[in-house]
């Protein structure tokens, strides 16, 4: 008999500490998050007149896929002068690294002429000299015949050097000059060709279209938004937690949620990120003593698995236990 009332004693205090330890247990911290995602603002890089439109609000497109085509006259002028101009840079830089096979023929007459004349008054200057030895002609010939000897040999000298200008071509600078300008006009046409690509506007990234701006025939100038569009495949939940509340939460921990839009179904999480947030989002203190403020630390998770039905703006309640 005394036995049983030692056990009904250490039960009854058994089940007191069990009732005190869970009325001073704090209660479990429930805080509300929310459901995020990448979101990309599509703008042009050129400007344009909206011509056709390929995509609209709500639509899902693949990355690569055309939202809108833009037509701009002037971009198109200005792509086949660039052509035009890279048409005269090539056709100079072929001038100056050939000659016309004639040129050269016409320079070869030349210097064959001022051989024959080089010749010719080099046999009248020895008649003349000769003559002048055994006094049968004045000196004033001699002299005659010596400068057109001497002009003869300056015109062959000009001949040879023509020659070898139409055979050998322009100088190496000019070569240089020539081909730089051809670079030059090559990189102005692959920007000018760069240019009338961007008339046609492509989805960065597989997604979908959340806000569509673009009207047809209506014109959009540079970094003016035309979509906008969410990466709702790889979507994130945030939460915001003041720093006293991270105590035993690291980056690759993982606990459940639940989303409200969902139903009461938990999702698994793994936190990727704990950051913290600017000085706009500290907890002041509400005492001048004793107390301190406290920084707002942001929480990422990313689902373990794919969720059906998760859309960014969903909001997100996480239930911590054993804070």
């Amino acid at each position: 008999m005394r036995a049983l009332r030692w056990v009904i004693g250490a039960a009854a205090i058994a089940a007191l500490g069990t009732t005190l330890w869970f009325a001073t247990r704090p209660p479990p911290l429930t805080v509300q998050g929310e459901v995020s995602a990448d979101r990309v603002d599509i703008s042009p890089r050129v400007s344009g007149r909206v011509a056709k439109l390929g995509a609209d609000t709500g639509d899902r497109v693949a990355h690569g896929t055309v939202l809108v085509e833009l037509e701009s006259p002037q971009l198109v002028a200005a792509l086949s002068a660039a052509q035009a101009a890279l048409g005269v840079a090539r056709a100079d830089l072929d001038r100056v690294n050939s000659t016309r096979a004639e040129t050269i023929t016409a320079r070869r007459a030349d210097l064959a002429s001022a051989d024959a004349d080089v010749t010719l008054y080099q046999d009248n200057y020895g008649r003349q000299a000769q003559l002048i030895r055994s006094g049968n002609t004045p000196q004033a010939r001699l002299d005659e015949a010596a400068r057109n000897l001497e002009a003869a040999i300056r015109k062959r000298e000009s001949a040879e050097a023509a020659l070898h200008l139409a055979v050998t071509g322009a100088s190496p600078e000019e070569r240089a000059l020539a081909a730089a300008q051809v670079r030059q006009a090559e990189a102005a046409l692959r920007q000018r060709s760069v240019d009338v690509e961007e008339l046609v506007v492509r989805a960065p990234m597989d997604g979908q279209i959340t806000t569509r701006v673009a009207e047809l025939g209506e014109n959009f100038s540079v970094g003016a938004p035309l979509f906008s569009m969410v990466d709702i495949a790889h979507p994130w939940f945030t939460f915001n937690l003041r720093e006293d509340l991270l105590t035993g939460l690291t980056v690759g921990d993982s606990f459940r949620i639940t989303v409200p839009a969902l139903g009461p179904k938990e999702i698994p999480v793994r936190v990727t990120m704990i950051n913290v947030q600017g000085q706009y989002a500290t907890w002041r203190a509400t005492r001048a003593t004793g107390d301190f403020d406290l920084r707002t630390f942001e929480v990422r998770a990313v689902p373990a698995e794919p969720v059906e039905g998760l859309r960014p703006g969903m909001s997100a309640i996480w239930v911590r236990q054993g804070r």
